[in-house]
């Protein structure tokens, strides 16, 4: 199924190794009433009725465990691919965005350990890439936000209403966010989310109001919280 004529490919990061978590096993496989992390993440858009094709992007050595103790053994309808990450978070969102199908109109972007993301913010993400070309969920934050310099020294309180904690997914037209990487790669920039990426290239992005429970879990506190959001 198509969305306004849109074929729409997921691209999932998920060859992190975790180092906060504390845990022999990656946290994408970390098991959460013992189902994988990466499972319950994959279920959401394996689920979307818009969504046409997932690529995960895994760890070279966990390729094969990820084919058959997640998609395999779990069903997951809309994995084509699992492909091999790169060094960095930004290395493996590219690797994946170059093995999309060839008749990828949009692409989302979601972290591989973000298991609680709304069906309704995968369709609103989606929305919002036919309306803007460009958007990611996010919410408004609840504390107050200080910036401090080298020496811990309080140096500016930016107002509370105009900031946000971004999230993914991250969503955009295909063409658009592969410009932006290869433009990325040419002149060497590093972006800590995709959305960066797409700023620099001068095109503006929207964000859309999503959850607090779509958190990311990268601690042995965030899979505290995690459970009590299953239960």
């Amino acid at each position: 199924m198509s969305y306004n004529g849109k074929y729409i490919s997921v691209v999932l990061p998920a060859s992190g190794i975790g180092k906060r978590m504390n845990s022999n096993t990656n946290k994408q496989f970390i098991l959460l009433k013992e189902k994988p992390i990466l499972a319950y993440t994959i279920e959401k858009f394996d689920n979307n009725e818009y969504i046409d094709e997932i690529i995960i992007v895994a760890r070279e050595e966990e390729k094969e465990y990820c084919l058959n103790e997640v998609v395999k053994k779990y069903g997951f309808r809309k994995v084509t691919k699992i492909v091999g990450g790169g060094a960095e978070r930004q290395d493996s969102v590219y690797k994946g965005l170059l093995a999309v199908n060839s008749s990828c109109g949009i692409v989302i972007i979601h972290d591989g350990v973000r298991p609680f993301v709304r069906d309704e913010d995968i369709t609103n993400s989606i929305d919002g890439v036919v309306k803007y070309k460009a958007c990611v969920i996010g919410t408004p934050v609840k504390d107050t936000i200080k910036i401090v310099n080298m020496e811990k020294d309080i140096i500016d309180t930016p107002s509370r209403g105009t900031l946000w904690a971004v999230q993914t997914p991250q969503a955009f037209a295909y063409d658009i966010i592969l410009k932006a990487y290869n433009e990325a790669i040419r002149n060497k920039i590093i972006a800590t989310d995709d959305s960066m990426l797409v700023e620099e290239l001068g095109y503006k992005v929207k964000i859309i109001e999503g959850s607090y429970s779509n958190i990311k879990i990268t601690t042995p506190e965030d899979l505290k919280l995690a459970e009590l959001l299953l239960s």
